[in-house]
């Protein structure tokens, strides 16, 4: 049996998608991030944005050349999603429907923004599938912003949902949602990750996602050309928060989200000798330089392999047989 069938029984594996989402909201801006996705190869996810980070005023036509630079020749790996407008907002049905009729069957996932609970999403979800399979794209991937206070007290039912595959913190507008009452450094570091609403919210998301297998996403860092800022605040969000992917709002952003979230060579090394092991005795208990392993940190070890296999990471021959 392959590993994942062994060590997630009855459930699904987590989902595993690219570190790092690329925001782009201009067709001069997706056309550079597409270069330098094929240059780079999927090591990231680029985000065609119609909505914050996109001019008002032309949303058809915005939607229209999405659509098409989604389903031309240059997008090689199938790896490019789109941002909705809100399901309050008068583009919002059009947005779907010229994205999936244009892009359906190469589009990686959508993105909806705003929505107060999980009966915006699922609105959202009847929208989206009504569109897609119309287009002959079943179970197209959506991604939710949680921002507003709806949202985040109903994280769990969100993240339940079988064809969300990923909830991103959408720091700016939630704390805008406090009127004042939470600060404005509050959007960066060192304050977004000290002060306490703002950090019960990222860890509310990412245990959300946690408990049914989802990716939680990060939010942007809005230094750009400091490279070490963007660095640590990834390394933040990874090590002390649970996350497993981040936004990037700049070309400069991509390498250091993606460094930061991919395992270590030492890390990949011992997590294909461990699983070797395990898988030698039949995924049974073993002991590995004098420490007990089973099914539980078999598991762990798995999705290490996982990140690696995303950030494009050179990995042992023998773990070609474990992913």
């Amino acid at each position: 049996m392959h590993p994942s069938q062994v060590l997630f029984q009855g459930k699904c594996a987590p989902v595993t998608i690219p570190a790092c989402d690329h925001y782009a909201g201009s067709e001069k801006l997706i056309a550079k991030s597409m270069a330098l996705q094929r240059e780079l190869g999927p090591l990231f996810d680029i985000t065609c944005d119609f909505e914050d980070g996109a001019a008002a005023g032309n949303e058809e036509n915005h939607a229209r050349m999405a659509a098409q630079a989604i389903a031309g020749p240059d997008n090689l790996f199938n790896r490019i999603g789109a941002r909705v407008h809100d399901i309050g907002s008068p583009h919002f049905e059009a947005d779907i429907r010229i994205i999936c009729e244009g892009a359906a069957r190469r589009l990686a996932f959508l993105t909806l923004p705003k929505a107060e609970g999980v009966a915006d999403v699922e609105r959202a979800l009847d929208l989206i599938n009504h569109h897609a399979e119309r287009a002959g794209r079943e179970n197209l991937p959506l991604q939710v912003l949680i921002e507003t206070h709806g949202a985040l007290r109903e994280a769990h039912a969100i993240a339940a949902l079988p064809q969300v595959e990923c909830l991103s913190f959408g720091i700016m507008d939630f704390v805008s949602a406090h009127y004042g009452a939470v600060p404005a450094n509050a959007m960066r570091s060192p304050g977004q990750f000290t002060h306490p609403l703002v950090a019960r919210a990222k860890l509310e998301i990412a245990a959300a996602c946690h408990a049914h297998g989802k990716v939680p996403s990060h939010n942007v860092t809005t230094e750009i050309k400091d490279s070490a800022v963007v660095a640590n605040d990834a390394a933040r969000a990874m090590s002390e928060f649970g996350y497993t992917r981040m936004w990037s709002i700049h070309p400069a952003q991509i390498k250091p989200i993606v460094k930061a979230f991919a395992p270590r060579g030492s890390e990949i090394n011992e997590a294909v000798a461990i699983l070797t092991e395990a898988r030698a005795a039949q995924w049974g208990p073993i002991q590995h330089h004098g420490k007990l392993h089973d099914r539980a940190s078999y598991r762990y070890y798995w999705t290490v392999l996982q990140r690696a296999k995303i950030s494009g990471l050179p990995m042992p021959e023998a773990a070609s047989t474990l992913l």
